[in-house]
């Protein structure tokens, strides 16, 4: 045998015995149920995004979208998708805890106000003397305030009633209150499913009356970030591929969720996802300027309406809430 092929052969030889490179396991906080919305992050799974990361990342569904937070806090899940505007709030009452979103997802929030046609109410003002539905850890219901004085409603005259979460659409449907809060695509396809006609739906996004609130973003644990900012570079980056891929596909999108929830209706889980890349990820200044960023300024300006609705101790800059540093380059986060 030449030295060459001696060379060769051993690298070869080296190549079979060498162990496969370890991947970093991430785990991975939903804010809720493994529904439409959620697609994007299995289909990073599926496609090998993370795995090209170096990533072997397990996805569990959470609690909502407000009370999610203190997991990424305490470390039990490093990274979490949940709502900037509760971790504003968060981090005011955990000063020590300094959890900061770098993955903006829902350029525009899905709160919204969902009530019947039969109702009467076309317009914010129309909840006066009404009955609003409302449970008290909803991300929707926590913008309350500052969708009040925006609209120039009278809180007095709204009735609020404290419901759960499975109840709230039921309820809706039954006459029992005259409006909810709650997520667009979740509380509109929960009517759907409850045999309640799209046509008899109405639904008030409050980023159009008046907040310019942003909404569910991906958060990072302070210490994991600064411990580990390849595997949260890698996670933003492998995320952002599939939000991209989602927003190309969303037909193909869903088979990826529905391998997780195969008791989901796949028609309703697909117009669920359409809604929400409609209104929430695939906005106008997405479409312009890159999927995954935030404006400061409008950033600093929801803080402001923010503190409507909460006396903040120490009101944080928009820098204090969301950092760009780990983010790909634009060009790579074009739709």
């Amino acid at each position: 045998m030449t030295p060459l092929r001696t060379l060769l052969a051993a690298a070869l030889t080296l190549l079979a015995v060498a162990p496969a490179v370890a991947e970093t396991d991430v785990k991975f906080a939903l804010d809720w149920k493994f529904e439409g919305p959620s697609a994007p992050y299995f289909v990073a799974l599926d496609k090998g995004y993370y795995k090209a990361e170096g990533l072997n990342v397990t996805i569990d569904s959470g609690p909502g979208s407000v009370a999610g937070i203190a997991r990424v806090a305490a470390g039990t899940y490093p990274i979490g998708f949940f709502d900037i505007n509760s971790l504003m709030k968060f981090r005011d009452q955990n000063p020590d805890k300094a959890v900061k979103a770098v993955l903006m997802v829902y350029d525009e929030p899905p709160f919204s106000i969902v009530t019947l046609k039969k109702t009467g109410i076309t317009k914010p003002k129309d909840l006066e003397g009404k009955t609003l539905g409302a449970p008290a850890p909803d991300g929707a219901f926590a913008q309350w305030k500052a969708f009040v004085k925006e609209n120039g409603i009278d809180a007095d005259k709204v009735k609020i009633e404290n419901v759960g979460f499975p109840v709230r659409e039921p309820m809706l449907a039954a006459g029992q209150v005259d409006a909810i809060t709650g997520f667009s695509f979740s509380s509109f396809f929960n009517l759907r499913q409850k045999g309640v006609p799209a046509e008899d739906i109405v639904v008030m996004l409050m980023s159009k009356y008046g907040l310019v609130l942003y909404g569910n973003a991906i958060m990072v644990n302070p210490d994991y970030a600064k411990a580990h900012p390849e595997v949260v570079k890698g996670f933003v980056k492998a995320t952002i591929k599939g939000i991209i891929e989602t927003a190309r596909d969303p037909k193909a999108a869903i088979a990826s969720v529905m391998k997780r929830n195969e008791t989901a209706d796949e028609a309703i889980e697909l117009a669920r996802l359409e809604m929400a890349l409609r209104d929430n990820i695939v906005t106008a200044w997405v479409k312009a300027n890159g999927v995954g960023d935030v404006d400061p300024a409008r950033l600093a300006k929801s803080i402001d309406q923010v503190a409507v609705t909460y006396d903040f101790k120490a009101k944080p800059t928009a820098a204090d809430i969301f950092t760009g540093e780990y983010l790909p380059p634009v060009a790579e986060r074009k739709l």
